[in-house]
C-alpha cells in the first residue's frame, strides 16, 4: 500500500517508519527540523515492541503536500495535534489521491471534522493509547501501552473492509492493532483515560503512577472522570461501562499500572514551552458541558490552569 502520514510527530513517524520497514510505500508530512535527518539516515523505532529501521530514500519526507500534490495514496493518516485538524483537512483536501483519511489524534471532535470534509466513506478513526517519544530526530521509542491500537468507521455495529486492511498492514508491520465496530466508544474511553491524567500531571509535573498513588490527586482524577461520563450520556454517547464507578475501578486497576511510568504528551508539550491539546480534552468536556447543561467545574479548572501555563510558563 501507498500511505501518507501527515503531521509526523513521534506516533507518525513511529507508525510510518514500521510501515515502511514492512514493504509499504511511505510519505511523512513533517516540520522542516527533521526532513534532513530523515533522509540522510532514515528512521528507527525502539522500545517495548522491538526494533524497527528503513534506511534515507526508502521512505518519504516533505515539508508540504504541495511537494506531493500528484501522489496517490490508500491512505492519508492525521497524526497531528487536534488543533492542527483543520489545517490538516484542509491540505488533505488539495490532493485528489489522499485516499482514505484517519484521524488517529487524541481527544474528540476530529473525527468528525474528517467526516465533514470527506464523508463516512473515506473517513476512518482510529484510538491511540500508547507512549511514544522523539528521542532525536528520526529516532522513536515507544515507551508504554495500554492497549493494541483500534481503527474502525464512523457508524456504529459496522466495520469497514478498509479498517480491517489499515488494521492488518499496521498490526503486521509490529505494532498492535485491530478493527472495531465502536470506534467512537473507544475515543470516549480514551477521552476519559486523557482527561484524568493528563491536565494533572501536566499541572503538577509528574508521572501517571505519581497521581494514582496520591490519594489527593485520586480525589480530582474521580471527579474529573465523573464529569465527562456525564458529559459523554448527555451527548448521547456510549463507552464501554455502564457508569463512572464502574470506569473508575478499571481506571485504577489496569490502566494507570499499565503506563505507570508515563510522562504525558501534555507534560512534555509544556516543558518545550508548546501548546498543549487541552481544549481537545478537559476543554472539550466543558464546552459540551455548558452546552448540554452538566456542570463540569473540575474540568474548567483544570484546563484553565494548562492555559496559563500556556501562556506565562515557557
Amino acid at each position: 500500500m501507498r500511505i501518507l502520514v501527515y503531521g509526523a510527530g513521534a506516533v507518525g513517524q513511529a507508525v510510518g517508519c514500521m510501515l515502511a520497514a514492512d514493504g509499504h510505500e511511505v510519505d511523512l508530512i513533517v516540520r522542516e527540523r527533521f526532513i534532513g535527518p530523515i533522509r540522510e539516515r532514515g528512521l528507527a523505532v525502539s522500545g517495548l515492541f522491538g526494533e524497527y529501521s528503513v534506511s534515507a530514500g526508502n521512505i518519504g519526507a516533505y515539508a508540504s503536500v504541495d511537494d506531493i500534490s500528484g501522489n496517490i495514496y490508500d491512505f492519508s493518516l492525521i497524526t497531528t495535534k487536534s488543533y492542527d485538524t483543520e489545517t490538516a483537512v484542509d491540505d488533505l483536501a488539495r490532493i485528489p489521491g489522499s485516499g482514505i483519511v484517519v484521524s488517529m489524534q487524541n481527544g474528540c471532535g476530529n473525527l468528525e471534522r474528517v467526516v465533514s470534509r470527506f464523508g463516512e466513506e473515506r473517513s476512518l478513526g482510529a484510538r491511540v493509547i500508547t507512549g511514544f517519544e522523539i528521542e532525536s530526530p528520526g529516532r522513536i521509542r515507544i515507551t508504554v501501552t495500554a492497549d493494541a491500537i483500534h481503527i474502525g468507521g464512523p457508524r456504529e455495529n459496522e466495520i469497514p473492509d478498509l479498517a480491517i486492511r489499515l488494521a492488518g498492514a499496521i498490526n503486521t508491520s509490529g505494532l498492535p492493532c485491530e478493527s472495531t465496530s465502536h470506534i467512537q466508544r473507544d475515543l470516549f474511553a480514551k477521552l476519559l483515560y486523557n482527561c484524568a491524567l493528563n491536565p494533572l500531571g501536566a499541572a503538577l509535573g509528574v508521572h501517571y503512577g505519581a497521581l494514582g498513588d496520591d490519594a489527593g490527586a485520586r480525589s480530582i482524577m474521580d471527579a474529573v472522570i465523573g464529569e465527562v461520563f456525564a458529559v459523554i450520556e448527555a451527548t448521547g454517547g456510549k463507552t464501554h461501562w455502564n457508569n463512572a464507578a464502574a470506569y473508575r475501578e478499571f481506571f485504577y486497576r489496569e490502566q494507570i499500572p499499565a503506563t505507570y511510568n508515563h510522562r504525558s504528551s501534555m507534560l512534555q508539550d509544556l516543558d518545550r514551552g508548546k501548546r498543549t491539546e487541552v481544549d481537545a480534552l478537559t476543554g472539550y468536556v466543558s464546552v459540551k458541558g455548558r452546552e448540554y447543561g452538566v456542570p463540569t467545574q473540575v474540568c474548567d479548572t483544570l484546563t484553565e490552569i494548562i492555559r496559563f501555563r500556556e501562556r506565562h510558563v515557557g
